[in-house]
């Protein structure tokens, strides 16, 4: 099957276009989470929309409805997250570690009651990015909206904060509702990505992509648009890789972003020793 054929079957355009949307959030994203020793909360996350998205399917609720049920609930587990780790005198990745095994428990008790662990649940799993629905394309195409206008409106404040959060607090960054805010967006981000690589492997794409631009870029603007640029080329060639050699396409896709992140670190070590 060639390219121009693959391209015209309309669910590989909805899996190109969402897939290229929800990278470019998990790339930029990221980038302030990995410098912020956050990179985890991604996992932790995860593991929440897995017991949220267990809740939909116990009612009977799927594709773009159980989207909608999973977002309030990891949005509040996030700023939980962000509570334990600022009032209950625990680190970040304890905090991470708590809220995470509620919801993987929740998430196994509630597909226990509503008749095991079945095809609907496995496609959130391991991610079933080929059969996203139109609903969900446009889901994504808003979401991805609202988080990128967010990000650029309060781009400084998020930079001052990422690199020293006492000096930001002092210059007189509400440090407080930017936190809030970046574990908000990137719960939302966690929700959106998990048909495009399941939930087990979306910590992957917020890490990855933007590990590899911070690897190589020389200043943070530079690292958000090359971490985007990496995280759609990773997609898109995972998409087409997936189907080519008929694989699972969000376990591909993330394979395709570890080898750009290897041949990118093992790149930077040899030009250092010359």
């Amino acid at each position: 099957m060639g390219i121009t054929e693959t391209l015209s079957y309309s669910f590989m355009q909805r899996a190109l276009l969402a897939g290229s949307l929800i990278g470019v959030l998990c790339a930029v994203l990221g980038c302030f989470l990995v410098l912020r020793r956050l990179s985890l909360i991604g996992d932790g996350l995860a593991h929440v929309t897995f017991g949220s998205v267990a809740l939909a399917l116990f009612f009977k609720l799927y594709s773009a409805a159980a989207i909608l049920v999973s977002l309030p609930v990891v949005m509040l587990c996030s700023l939980g997250i962000l509570r334990l780790s600022e009032r209950a005198r625990m680190t970040g990745d304890t905090a991470i570690g708590i809220v995470s095994s509620l919801g993987i428990a929740a998430g196994v008790l509630l597909a226990s009651l509503g008749g095991g662990f079945n095809v609907d649940l496995f496609s959130y799993l391991f991610g079933n990015i080929l059969a996203i629905s139109r609903e969900e394309v446009l889901l994504a195409i808003t979401l991805c909206g609202i988080v990128l206008v967010l990000v650029t409106f309060f781009y400084n404040d998020l930079m001052a904060m990422t690199f020293n959060e006492e000096l930001a607090r002092v210059s007189g960054v509400r440090t407080r509702g930017i936190s809030a805010m970046l574990v908000l967006l990137t719960a939302l981000t966690v929700v959106l990505a998990m048909k495009v690589v399941g939930i087990m492997l979306i910590s992957a794409l917020l890490i990855l992509p933007s590990s590899a631009a911070l690897q190589l870029a020389k200043g943070f603007r530079a690292a958000l648009l090359l971490s985007a640029g990496l995280a759609v080329t990773g997609v898109i060639t995972g998409i087409f890789a997936s189907v080519g050699l008929n694989l699972p396409t969000g376990a591909t896709i993330v394979l395709v972003n570890f080898g750009i992140f290897a041949l990118v670190y093992s790149g930077k070590r040899l030009w250092a020793r010359d």
